[in-house]
């Protein structure tokens, strides 16, 4: 064989050796999100605080219906990780697989939760004036700005608001005001700039907000 017949032949074994190194070292499709497996492990795991489809259960626990499931994910990786402190959700997290957290997040995801409803008019009032105005004296942002308008939110870092529990939602705002919960910076910094009042008030408005 000819000096450049040997170098091309050459060439091409290594080119075909590449090929197959990186068609067998290429990462394989990520699995597929299974909304039914996590109905499974919603009835099997969830169930207890968060009723079997996240409806409107206690008070004291989130409606997880038609949460942002990227979101989910989020929350749950951050008990499991211990970044967001909750010794019961963290028992619950650390035994989920990445899979099992997608696929139960995407069953919620899929769920379409029931309007809420303010309790109190005037704290309700207050509510929705910061919500959409934020208090500009005190450098307090709108609530809407991350959490939209409507209460949608975003998904990952903004959970949706409208109709959660105000019970929860005054629960995290305070933890979030005490440095307790210390997951995200932007909620810290919000939450300690408010008093008892104005937590309460936010409460009830997206508690019925819609």
């Amino acid at each position: 064989m000819k000096p450049a017949a040997r170098v091309l032949t050459c060439l091409v074994v290594a080119l075909l050796g590449t090929c197959a190194h990186a068609a067998e070292t290429a990462p394989a499709p990520g699995a597929k999100v299974d909304p039914a497996k996590g109905a499974t492990i919603s009835a099997g795991v969830c169930v207890a605080c968060h009723t079997n489809d996240g409806s409107r259960g206690s008070p004291a626990n989130p409606i997880l219906q038609g949460q942002h499931a990227d979101y989910l994910v989020k929350q749950l990786n951050e008990f499991k990780a211990g970044k967001r402190d909750n010794p019961i959700m963290k028992g619950m997290a650390s035994t989920l697989s990445d899979a099992d957290m997608k696929n139960v997040a995407a069953f919620y995801a899929s769920k379409e939760a029931k309007p809420g409803f303010a309790k109190n008019k005037d704290l309700a009032a207050l509510g929705e004036k910061i919500y959409r105005g934020g208090v500009s004296d005190r450098s307090i942002p709108a609530c809407a700005g991350c959490h939209g308008p409507s209460g949608a939110g975003l998904p990952v870092q903004y959970p949706r608001l409208d109709g959660q529990h105000a019970d929860y939602v005054e629960a995290q705002l305070v933890a979030f005001r005490g440095g307790v919960r210390h997951n995200n910076m932007a909620m810290m910094g919000v939450a300690a700039k408010l008093n008892d009042r104005e937590i309460k008030a936010l409460s009830d408005y997206v508690a019925g907000l819609r």
